[in-house]
């Protein structure tokens, strides 16, 4: 029965690109009020979609954007399967960065030579979400999954997934699965696909310093007056030593060493610093001294600054002190870091760092801890079998840097592992300018979600 989902799948081509350009039409930027209908209208699509594949589906109101839960006809004795994905994207600034419209998908050739479509949400998670709606589409089609499923596409995974954890608590009954596949990764390399045993958690900080109650002249009151954007450098600039280390007190008391085998499966796998340096466009490397490239992003805390506001923003000159200053900080978290005590240090380090004269507040933008997928996890040799399917090619074992914060929730309040099968690559640009899916890709990935489900059924 697989080779006959595989076939229509391969039939499919056009018309799943077609419907993956349909879905990055839709502007479903969830950290942006203005944009809380699109995100609807594109939870409506989701919806649409997975009519069309013949499953029953709900859309459901959350204290923010809707989720879309569907199910198939679930048969005794069947495993259950629940596939996460979110429709929701990122902001697309800086606008003038892109070569084509953020959401006007265009296909043009990549780095590589070879075929990907450009848009906001290619990769991250609209192409990857697609990857399973025609996966689905394509084993109803020929007979029907061959295992209970349930689908669950959020709105908000791109704020922290702020609402999902109290709508799973109030439906687990409903949601109740054996494991959970999750596409929200990416392969090694253009030509190693992988399953992704790991990601980092995460907590989003915004710390605002207020000083004076006006604007100042800086002439008349500057040396005098306390200046909050001099006051926020100088704190976020306590927040690294000279080795590159995160100056919080507690910081690494609790982060899982890196195994002597993982460090030498690392090694083996084809990366290069000097590509990774002119990828980028940077002349160096930075960060935790002691630790590779990939040993830092994969599984090291990290502390960086997302944004800065203080002051004159505008074309040419005012010489002012702004009365307030703010930026926005993102820590990446390791296997067995709370991000609850890491918050509180933190906030603690910048009041007791701070001079007289100013005040602190802080805003809070979500957190998550980190997740390890375990060594015995049942479904890792299907997975395995399934990329090599769909892609042709062994799996490789890697982690990621990224966060999905919603894993933890489903392993508490389910008490389910996840499965990272991911198909986009390092150089898709997520988050960033020009974000791509490449086409061989969206491809290949139908084919391993669709593979997969065959696997787990086992």
């Amino acid at each position: 029965m697989l080779n006959a989902v595989l076939a229509t799948i391969d039939q499919r081509k056009d018309q799943t690109l077609a419907l993956l350009e349909d879905f990055l039409r839709i502007p479903s930027i969830s950290t942006s009020p203005d944009h809380a209908a699109d995100c609807r209208r594109c939870a409506h699509w989701v919806a649409d979609q997975l009519k069309f594949a013949m499953l029953d589906v709900n859309v459901m109101e959350t204290g923010g954007h809707p989720v879309v839960v569907a199910k198939n006809r679930h048969v005794a004795g069947r495993p259950t399967v629940l596939v996460y994905g979110h429709y929701d994207v990122q902001p697309p600034e800086p606008l003038e960065l892109w070569t084509s419209g953020p959401f006007d998908p265009v296909v043009r050739k990549n780095s590589a030579g070879t075929d990907a479509v450009f848009a906001r949400g290619a990769v991250d998670d609209k192409g990857q979400v697609m990857c399973h709606i025609e996966a689905i589409t394509s084993w109803q089609a020929n007979g029907g999954v061959p295992l209970n499923l349930i689908v669950l596409i959020e709105g908000e995974e791109e704020i922290g997934s702020v609402h999902l954890g109290q709508f799973v608590h109030d439906h687990k009954r409903a949601l109740q699965a054996d494991v959970c596949v999750i596409s929200d990764t990416n392969q090694f390399a253009r030509g190693y696909p992988a399953i992704t045993t790991g990601t980092r958690g995460l907590i989003y900080q915004e710390i605002i310093v207020n000083g004076p109650n006006r604007d100042l002249h800086s002439g008349l009151f500057g040396g005098a007056a306390p200046n909050p954007a001099n006051v926020l450098v100088e704190l976020l600039a306590s927040l690294h030593d000279a080795s590159g280390r995160v100056n919080v007190p507690g910081f690494y008391d609790d982060v899982v060493p890196i195994t002597p085998a993982e460090r030498e499966a690392w090694k083996r796998l084809p990366f290069s610093e000097d590509a990774f340096r002119a990828d980028l466009g940077v002349s160096a490397t930075i960060g935790e001294s002691g630790y590779t490239v990939l040993e830092q992003i994969w599984a090291r805390p990290t502390c960086d600054i997302n944004g800065i506001t203080a002051g004159y923003q505008g074309p040419g000159a005012k010489t002012v002190i702004g009365a307030q200053a703010s930026a926005k900080v993102s820590f990446r978290l390791v296997a067995n870091q709370d991000p609850n005590k890491i918050r509180e240090a933190f906030r603690q380090a910048m009041l007791d760092r701070a001079p007289p004269g100013v005040t602190i507040k802080f805003l809070d933008h979500g957190a998550a801890p980190a997740y390890l997928v375990p060594d015995n996890h049942p479904g890792l040799a299907g997975a395995r079998r399934a990329i090599e399917a769909g892609f042709g090619k062994p799996a490789t074992l890697i982690r990621s840097g990224g966060s999905i914060p919603i894993v933890s929730t489903f392993k508490a309040e389910l008490g389910i592992e996840c499965l990272f099968v991911g198909f986009g690559l390092p150089d898709d640009c997520i988050h960033s300018p020009n974000e791509k899916f490449d086409l061989d890709c969206l491809h290949a990935g139908t084919r391993t979600a669709a593979a997969l489900y065959a696997e787990l059924a086992k």
